[in-house]
């Protein structure tokens, strides 16, 4: 017991950079939201559903995170932050991160029976903050979903998700080899919070100069245009 609750801590120290000790994060609402679930869901499966309703509504008041009784989650979760939602349905692997106001959404069925109506993330998943992965689709291993996507159709093993609606861009196979990199993906497939304003900076350039270029191509093409009538004029 010891031992699995410290290898649980251990696993977030190594993908957030702020905590300085285990203490630190057993303070965090992510790992109490984390315990909770796991009663709530001991509860849901022993068919007691009204007590795991209400230890979800506990820890749901106490940590801002929604974790529905009867979602299933694998080894090391990590939800950095709060006011997250994990649907009944859900489905959850190993190693699993997911940053702040992610939902995983369920779909209206249209033939009125449940089932299967959330998101399934397969292991070592990133969620960036803000995003909405809805539906009974699954999520393909070590696949990472930016920040603020709306992603309602299967993604990849290894793929990255960006946009609204998200599009996928498939992670280069060394990339597999790398380290845990936290944080989401705001301008490029990779992103390093020690190099986040640099990122930024870069992607406000690229943009800048797509824009430049297209102006500078319209009033060259303007340009040729009024030669061609002058020309015409003379002719004439």
């Amino acid at each position: 017991m010891l031992k699995s609750l410290t290898d649980y801590l251990d696993s977030i120290v190594s993908r957030d950079p702020a905590p300085r000790s285990r203490w630190e994060v057993l303070l965090y609402p992510g790992v109490w939201a984390l315990g909770w679930h796991r009663v709530a869901h001991w509860l849901f499966e022993a068919r007691l559903f009204f007590l795991a309703r209400l230890v979800n509504h506990i820890s749901r008041f106490f940590t801002a995170i929604d974790i529905h009784p009867g979602a299933t989650i694998g080894r090391h979760l990590f939800i950095d932050h709060g006011f997250t939602v994990i649907g009944e349905t859900a489905e959850i692997g190993d190693n699993v991160t997911i940053y702040q106001c992610v939902t995983l959404g369920g779909t209206n069925p249209a033939n009125g029976v449940g089932g299967k109506r959330h998101p399934t993330l397969e292991d070592n998943v990133i969620v960036g903050s803000g995003a909405q992965i809805l539906g009974p689709i699954t999520v393909g291993k070590r696949a990472r979903v930016g920040a603020n996507a709306v992603v309602t159709e299967d993604v990849p093993e290894g793929a990255t998700m960006v946009g609204v609606k998200a599009r996928s861009t498939l992670v280069p196979v060394e990339a597999w080899q790398r380290d845990f990199v936290p944080y989401g993906t705001p301008c490029s497939d990779r992103f390093d919070p020690a190099t986040q304003k640099l990122e930024i900076i870069q992607c406000e350039l690229e943009t800048l100069q797509k824009r430049l270029a297209l102006l500078l191509e319209e009033r060259d093409a303007g340009a040729a245009k009024g030669v061609t009538r002058k020309k015409g004029k003379k002719s004439a």
